[in-house]
């Protein structure tokens, strides 16, 4: 029998690490939410950023949306994503002032009026990801909007994951990078 392909592997993986997400305790894992944040935000290159790209976390995701509201309070430029046709994407200014919208796969967005930046205006990125190995790679939802967007960034990207998620290895294609930190708690 063959061996499985990286791409077989990353959708078994992922299936795996949905499931064990979705069977953790809601509760357990907003407390584990606020330690992450804590983290994040004590970070130099956090406290060194104007700029910073972010997600809206949804579902199992990290909750940001009390990391977005403290980081506008410590007088940063927060930027969210806007998904794109051909799995490309916009970074917008998220502004508190007007509502986010929620796209067809159920994300939050700033709305299309909102000033959208380029990779050398951002000084650093979040990077979502459903987890992270010990060698800072990361497991994504699939849809690689993030690993094209950041083919064209050359800041500085963290990723935040949960201890119990943090693995030895994922596996790798040639276009994946791995972020320059990864928090977890």
């Amino acid at each position: 029998m063959g061996s499985i392909s990286t791409v077989e592997a990353k959708a078994a993986l992922r299936r795996d690490i949905r499931a064990r997400l979705a069977a953790m305790d809601e509760q357990a894992r907003l407390a584990q939410d606020r330690v992450l944040f804590d983290a994040f935000l004590a970070l130099p290159q956090v406290q060194q950023a104007q700029t910073l790209f972010v997600f809206y976390g949804v579902g199992t995701e990290p909750h940001t949306a009390a990391l977005i509201e403290k980081l506008i309070s410590l007088g940063k430029t927060v930027c969210l994503p806007r998904m794109l046709p051909g799995h490309l994407m916009d970074v917008l200014v998220y502004d508190p002032a007007r509502p986010l919208v929620q796209n067809k796969f159920g994300l939050w967005e700033p709305e299309v009026t909102c000033p959208a930046l380029g990779p050398e205006q951002i000084d650093l990125v979040l990077v979502p990801a459903l987890c992270y190995d010990r060698h800072n790679y990361r497991l994504g939802m699939g849809g690689g909007y993030y690993d094209r967007w950041l083919e064209h960034y050359h800041g500085t990207t963290v990723g935040l994951c949960r201890a119990a998620l943090l693995l030895d290895r994922l596996p790798a294609e040639p276009h994946d990078r791995p972020v320059d930190l990864v928090v977890s708690a």
